[in-house]
């Protein structure tokens, strides 16, 4: 089979070409450039845990030559940035707090990725994502990684049927410490600067606030509220903070800890509940996709949902209303924020998800 392999200069992505290679099919290896922020301090800008760098080219072109097959640099940078970065700009100014991995996956990742897998005749696209495809019938749905410390289904839930069905993650049935094991055999090298790329890749900073800072018109400050409505604090701009947040209130003289609860747009004001007060145990979100078997729209359907990549499964009841759904949870959560996706889960099979609303 000829498969298109997305190469990121990484270990995962390594060992996948060597795999297939190994399996005997014919390969073709791309890595993408993507956008990254030309305003950001220099000295930032070539992180070892940030994409597109000329270290993880080389790394990536030194794969495709031990393995003889063609490498490719894809030039995407337009298209990130005007699928990923700039609705991600749209939204925090929104007061959102959007999952910009989400949306790259859904339309860079495995959707101009996926139409150059054609230009190259190839038949499947693989990756170093760790999760499974399942077939069921006629219809395929994300399935969790046999590693769920390194599970990556949350991020993927936004792929069409169609995307799914031209798809390879030889990962997902591996643990991590088989991938590492693999890389010896295979003498991929772990440089000694090697570290597991992590946060956002189109910014250095770990926090998006100074990026934000960066593309944004200047935000106004303005109160943060407790739920009472006594003045606490003063905000330095909405987009700087987000549902769940604790730390970097600048807060003073409160013997407990406060949480971010809501954003209001309208008064410019950010309210925040001490601990256990702001656990919520509903959502709403729309723009939903839906995977193997659909959920009935009649009566409750119980299920177990993430609201974060990292966040535990909590269990609950779906309720599904065309594109829209509302899901209540057994018992009270934090950091329920709109922009933020919830995917839910039937055991190990993504069922399908949402954008948070409200």
């Amino acid at each position: 089979m000829r498969i298109l392999v997305a190469l990121s200069g990484g270990v995962d992505s390594s060992v996948v070409a060597h795999l297939l290679k190994e399996q005997g099919h014919d390969l073709v290896g791309v890595m993408m450039k993507l956008w990254t922020d030309p305003l950001a301090p220099e000295v930032m800008r070539a992180l070892p845990t940030k994409c597109c760098s000329v270290e993880h080219i080389a790394r990536a072109r030194s794969v495709c030559k031990t393995l003889d097959i063609p490498f490719y640099v894809l030039n995407l940078e337009e298209e990130f940035k005007t699928q990923v970065v700039d609705p991600f700009l749209e939204e925090y100014g929104k007061g959102n707090t959007p999952n910009p991995c989400i949306n790259c996956n859904r339309t860079i990742k495995f959707g101009t990725l996926l139409k150059k897998m054609e230009e190259f005749g190839c038949e499947k696209l693989a990756t170093g994502h760790y999760a499974r495809i399942h077939k069921e019938a006629d219809r395929a749905c994300i399935r969790e990684a046999v590693d769920t410390r390194k599970d990556q289904s949350y991020y993927l839930y936004g792929l069409t049927q169609e995307q799914l069905g031209s798809i390879l993650f030889p990962l997902g049935e591996l643990e991590k410490t088989e991938v590492f094991a693999l890389a010896e055999k295979y003498k991929v090298p772990l440089y000694d600067s090697y570290r597991e790329s992590q946060d956002l890749c189109f910014f250095p900073e770990k926090e998006p606030s100074a990026f934000l800072k960066r593309y944004l018109p200047p935000s106004e400050s303005g109160p943060i509220k407790t739920l009472d409505g006594k003045e606490v604090g003063t905000h330095e701009g909405l987009p700087f903070y987000t549902v769940g947040q604790r730390r970097g209130l600048k807060i003073g003289g409160l013997k407990i800890p406060l949480y971010i609860v809501r954003k209001e747009q309208k008064s410019n004001t950010i309210f925040v509940a001490d601990d256990g007060a702001d656990m919520q145990n509903e959502l709403v979100a729309s723009n939903c996709v839906w995977h193997g078997n659909i959920p009935d729209q009649s009566g409750e359907v119980p299920l177990t949902a993430r609201v974060h990549s990292l966040g535990l499964k909590t269990p609950g009841r779906l309720t599904r209303n065309g594109d829209s759904l509302h899901f209540r949870f057994s018992k009270g959560i934090r950091g329920i924020a709109p922009g933020q996706s919830i995917v839910l889960y039937d055991n190990e099979l993504v069922v399908g998800g949402g954008v948070i609303t409200g």
